[in-house]
């Protein structure tokens, strides 16, 4: 009779996959290859930049002289003034509406399926193109208030004013890109993904960015004054001013959940449907 030998202890089973990089990291990594790829395309963020330094040049020196937005008369200086926060928060849309047409390429492409098969975390592949796109914007924010200093603007407020005017653009900055990367995901190609959102852009020159409300055509009035740019260009400009923002920022504020809620829901039921692991 043979003795058999004892079987093994049992041992744990080991993890079949690997294991998960962690929120940070996938996040970390990825907006990194956003900003690198960005980056690689010169020509993209150069227009970011010279195209909202062209605008708000040409409104200076064009219209500076004959709008009146306060003061004695019309004034360049003042006007400059007036219309700053307006010209930083368009060229926030303008940075943003490239997120919609990376996004939408990284989705025809194949990229984002091939992404989620790493060990990182679904959401920080969009996650990663908001934190990029937030960078570039806030670079090209800088670059158009430097020439506005350039040119003559100067400002009263205080540093926690200045703080507060820059975070008020950059929680818009972030909401924007979310809103474009939910438009890259539902578009069916990068031309389509621009075309949605080119209505968005819009939206400042139909506030009191460039020009006072009251001087509007009353059916025009009420929209620009209910609209979401209106409160959160009023509310940036008078922190740049050194001026109390008033009720403005909370209803800017308010807006921005509101938008950052709608991408969020509609991109967390859309992206899993378009790209199942």
């Amino acid at each position: 009779m043979t003795a058999h030998a004892p079987a093994p202890p049992p041992t744990s089973a080991t993890p079949s996959g690997p294991a998960s990089a962690g929120f940070l990291t996938g996040l970390a990594v990825l907006s990194r290859r956003s900003l690198r790829h960005s980056f690689r395309d010169p020509e993209s963020v150069l227009m970011a930049v010279l195209l909202p330094l062209m605008m708000m040049l040409i409104f200076v020196y064009v219209l500076g002289g004959a709008v009146s937005v306060g003061g004695d008369g019309p004034s360049r200086t003042d006007y400059l003034s007036y219309v700053l926060p307006a010209i930083a928060l368009t060229t926030a849309g303008f940075g943003a509406s490239q997120t919609a047409v990376v996004v939408s390429n990284d989705m025809t492409t194949g990229l984002i399926d091939r992404l989620r098969t790493m060990p990182f975390p679904a959401v920080t592949v969009l996650l990663g193109h908001a934190v990029a796109s937030l960078a570039r914007n806030l670079l090209a924010t800088a670059v158009v208030v430097l020439v506005a200093l350039a040119v003559g603007f100067r400002s009263d407020a205080s540093v926690p004013q200045l703080l507060g005017a820059l975070g008020l653009i950059a929680l818009w900055i972030l909401v924007i890109t979310l809103v474009f990367a939910t438009l890259g995901l539902l578009a069916g190609s990068a031309e389509a993904a621009s075309g949605y959102g080119f209505i968005l852009l819009f939206l400042p020159y139909l506030s009191s960015g460039f020009a006072p409300v009251e001087s509007m055509p009353g059916w025009l009035r009420g929209f620009a004054a209910l609209q979401p740019m209106t409160p959160l260009i009023d509310a940036s400009r008078a922190l740049m001013n050194g001026q109390a923002p008033g009720g403005d920022g909370l209803v800017a504020i308010l807006w921005c959940a509101s938008f950052t809620v709608l991408a969020v829901a509609v991109a967390a039921r859309v992206f899993p449907r378009r790209t199942p692991r």
